[in-house]
C-alpha cells in the first residue's frame, strides 16, 4: 500500500501531504517527448494543407477531407467523398470556405482530384509509399464527424492489403494503419514523420478497433496525370488481384533476377485477359512488357502506360520454373457504380 493510500484510509479521506518531488528519470520521459515532437511537427506542417469537403445540401449532404498538393488549389481526396458531384464546398484550415470543382475521379482506386478556386494555397509534399516499413510511425489528419483538423497517430500495421472500397471496387496494395479514422476522415492524408503524404485515408473496419486503411500515394501519383488530363483513368486491365511477395534467393540466382520481390496472383477473373493468357493463381509476376515487376504499384504503372489492346509479354515464376505468356490488356470495364 502506498503512503498516499495509507494516509487516506487512516485519516478518513483528509488530504494527504503532498509527496516530496522526485526528479524525473530522463530515460522515462525521452521516448514520449521524441514521439510528441514528431507528431507535433507533422501536425503543424500539414494541417494548413488539409481541408474539409462538403457535398450536397440538406438531408443528402455529406462531408469528407482532402489534402492540397499544389499551390494553385489542386487537392486529392476519395472518389466516394465526391461521388456523383461536380461542385463541392471546400473549407480551409483558417475557416474560410471556397467553391471547388471535381476535376477527375477513379472509382477503381477510390481517388479523386478537386480544384479550389484561387491560388497561393499551402500544400503538402507527396512522399514515396514504396519506402514504407511495417511498424513505422504514421499520422492521419482529417475532419472526422465534422471535427476539422483532427490529428491521430499510430503505426503502419501492414502493407499490400486488398480492400473493397465504399464504392464497391477492390483496391489492391492498400496500407493498413492503426491511426484512428472515423467517418469524415476519408480523403485526408496519411503522413510520415517528415511530413510527407504517403497515403490517402479511405476506410475503417467497424466495429473493429485500430484497423484502418489508406490508398498508397504512389498509386495516386501514377494516375494523377490522366485524372488531370482526361478526368478519368484509361488503364490496361488483366483481371487479377495480387500482392507483393519476396522472390526466393535460389530462384533469383537461377534466373538472373536482380529484383528481390515480385507480384503473386491471388485471384483471376473468369475469362479475363490474365486467365485467357494462361496465367495461374499463385504465379509470381516478375516482368511485364519487358520491364521488371517488383510490386503491385509497378504492375499498375506499367498497365497504365501500356496501350490497351496491344499484346505484352508477362514473365512469371511458376513451381520453380520461369514461364512467359502473352497477355492482351483490355480497358477497365466501366464501373457499375460511381
Amino acid at each position: 500500500m502506498t503512503r498516499f493510500w495509507h494516509h487516506f484510509i487512516t485519516n478518513g479521506g483528509e488530504d494527504a501531504a503532498p509527496p516530496s518531488p522526485v526528479a524525473p528519470n530522463p530515460a522515462d520521459t525521452e521516448p514520449l517527448d521524441a514521439f510528441s515532437r514528431a507528431v507535433v511537427a507533422v501536425a503543424e506542417k500539414l494541417r494548413p494543407a488539409v481541408v474539409n469537403l462538403r457535398v450536397g445540401r440538406g438531408p443528402r449532404a455529406g462531408s469528407g477531407s482532402g489534402v492540397l498538393f499544389a499551390p494553385d488549389g489542386f487537392l486529392l481526396t476519395n472518389h466516394h467523398v465526391v461521388q456523383g458531384s461536380e461542385k463541392v464546398r471546400v473549407r480551409l484550415n483558417d475557416g474560410s470556405e471556397l467553391p471547388g470543382r471535381v476535376v477527375g475521379n477513379d472509382p477503381w482506386t477510390d481517388l479523386a482530384v478537386v480544384q479550389v478556386e484561387g491560388n497561393g494555397f499551402p500544400f503538402a509534399e507527396l512522399g514515396d509509399s514504396g519506402k514504407l516499413k511495417v511498424g513505422q510511425l504514421a499520422v492521419a489528419i482529417g475532419s472526422p464527424l465534422g471535427f476539422e483538423s483532427t490529428v491521430t497517430a499510430g503505426v503502419i500495421s501492414a502493407l499490400g492489403r486488398t480492400l473493397r472500397s465504399v464504392s464497391g471496387h477492390l483496391v489492391d496494395n492498400v496500407i493498413q494503419t492503426d491511426a484512428a479514422l472515423n467517418p469524415g476522415s476519408s480523403g485526408g492524408p496519411l503522413v510520415d514523420t517528415h511530413g510527407r503524404v504517403v497515403g490517402i485515408n479511405t476506410a475503417v473496419i467497424q466495429p473493429a478497433q485500430g484497423i484502418c486503411f489508406a490508398v498508397p500515394v504512389n498509386t495516386a501519383k501514377t494516375i494523377l496525370p490522366q485524372l488531370l488530363k482526361h478526368g478519368r483513368v484509361i488503364r490496361g486491365y488483366l483481371g487479377l488481384h495480387a500482392r507483393q511477395v519476396p522472390v526466393a534467393p535460389d530462384l533469383r540466382a537461377r534466373f538472373g533476377l536482380a529484383q528481390p520481390t515480385g507480384v503473386e496472383i491471388l485471384m483471376l477473373e473468369e475469362d479475363g485477359p490474365a486467365q485467357t493468357a494462361g496465367l495461374w493463381i499463385e504465379d509470381v509476376i516478375v516482368g511485364f512488357g519487358g520491364e521488371p515487376v517488383t510490386s503491385v504499384d509497378d504492375l499498375q504503372r506499367l498497365l497504365t502506360r501500356h496501350p490497351v489492346g496491344l499484346p505484352a509479354p508477362v514473365a512469371v515464376l511458376r513451381e520453380g520454373r520461369r514461364v512467359e505468356r502473352t497477355a492482351v490488356p483490355a480497358e477497365y470495364p466501366s464501373p457499375v457504380r460511381g
